[in-house]
């Protein structure tokens, strides 16, 4: 009888489980990145939809669906088991690229994000817990990186050959048949190949109880409140997510529209569409280990100010350099911030509700898509693109100054947890 290998934390002990679960996420970003650079076009072109709140209602859909999603993939993941929860979300995606090709009425579009969301929350979600899982404490910001790199630049890949195969065969079907294959490849791996993790989180529950003391679980009620609201630190990089996903949501929405209006071709709107997934994912591979090394605090204060920067260059620019220099700038400033929120919140929850914290991170975050396409819809009807781009800059400064007036450093020598009491 065969004798299980005992349990060990870190990136080089877990290196073949996690390499898969990167090229997993990869797959579901490039779900997504297929909507990117083509999908607002089709609402104008396709079902001749005027108003940009209109437009917009699709991202509006899919923010909500996967905001809900994911704090139930928290809550899931730890009941069930991550793999379980995986799997479902690939099979939830199964139809999407058939309602994307073939879809009759726009209604038929937002169906088709319905799934999107869903799908996205089980699956990106649960990628991302099984990473904290499996790295342990000390190179959790490294993990996030390598997660959001390969999901974040197979969005940018995504969208960038979705642009190319729409200038050379049209909106449809054609750049979404790339997408049966991401599900297909997606669904095998995670069936055959990708393990539960969930026993890597007993052993380091077991390690930090043995640092700490006991430790009594929390309710579902009193993760989302402290997460939400009481926790400074957590309540902190909650509404940090949240308007980063704001700004997100608009230049998914907005920005087509905004370089169409300059004169931008379907080519040169693809490319500016990939250009800041592609910074982003790639500045992770750096910025995530970066925050292992420097903390946390500071990466995400100047990761929002630089998105400001760069959301405002394109709300001011007029010519597709000036354009390209902004989705850099806004690139590089989300690459900053986004593993280093996600392992802020490694930092602080503790390995019994962990996972339950980051769904109610990521259900915050997310839900910054549908209020930042709502946003940017309503102010884009009303005063115009610039306008609403403008608004959702000066927000992101906003949330870059709430972070450095009420957040402490979350990354310590020894792993600081919040405990039953809410004292770390």
């Amino acid at each position: 009888m065969s004798v299980a290998p005992p349990v060990k934390l870190g990136l080089r002990e877990n290196l073949a489980q996690f390499s898969l679960l990167v090229l997993v996420n990869a797959f579901v970003g490039a779900m997504v990145g297929m909507e990117r650079s083509i999908l607002p076009a089709i609402a104008e072109e396709e079902f001749e939809l005027a108003a940009r709140s209109a437009i917009l209602s699709f991202i509006v859909v899919f923010g909500v669906t996967k905001a809900l999603t994911n704090y139930m993939a928290g809550r899931w993941s730890d009941r069930f088991g991550r793999k379980r929860v995986l799997v479902a979300g690939w099979l939830v995606a199964a139809p999407v690229p058939f309602l994307l090709m073939w879809a009759p009425s726009w209604a038929w579009i937002l169906g088709a994000n319905v799934l999107l969301g869903v799908s996205q929350g089980l699956t990106w979600s649960t990628t991302v817990i099984m990473k904290i899982d499996l790295a342990g404490p000390r190179k959790r910001g490294l993990a996030m990186g390598l997660n959001e790199f390969a999901g974040y630049f197979a969005v940018a890949l995504s969208a960038l050959a979705t642009g190319f195969l729409a200038a050379e065969y049209g909106l449809r079907p054609e750049p979404f048949y790339p997408g049966v294959a991401f599900v297909v490849l997606g669904t095998l791996l995670s069936v055959l190949v990708v393990r539960e993790t969930k026993h890597h989180v007993a052993q380091e529950a077991a390690s930090v109880a043995n640092a700490s003391g006991p430790h009594a679980e929390l309710s579902a009620r009193e993760v989302v409140m402290r997460t939400s609201l009481r926790d400074r630190d957590l309540s902190s990089v909650s509404q940090a997510g949240m308007i980063n996903n704001l700004n997100d949501g608009m230049a998914w929405g907005l920005f087509p529209l905004l370089f169409a209006a300059a004169g931008m071709s379907i080519a040169q709107i693809g490319t500016l569409a990939a250009i800041y997934p592609a910074v982003w994912g790639l500045g992770q591979l750096f910025t995530g280990a970066w925050s292992d090394k420097v903390g946390r605090k500071g990466l995400i204060v100047a990761g929002m100010w630089i998105q400001g920067v760069g959301i405002v260059m394109i709300a001011l620019g007029s010519t597709f350099a000036l354009y390209a220099l902004g989705a850099v700038l806004l690139g590089l400033g989300t690459a900053m911030v986004y593993p280093t929120l996600l392992a802020a919140i490694g930092d602080v929850a503790h390995p019994s509700w962990r996972a339950s914290a980051v769904g109610v991170y990521r259900l915050w975050r997310d839900m910054g898509y549908a209020v930042g396409a709502v946003l940017a819809g309503v102010l884009a009807d009303a005063f115009g693109l610039s306008v609403a781009t403008l608004a959702v800059a000066a927000l992101t400064f906003g949330s870059g100054l709430v972070v450095a007036l009420r957040m402490r450093e979350t990354l310590q020598t020894e792993p600081r947890v919040a405990l039953a009491d809410g004292q770390p």
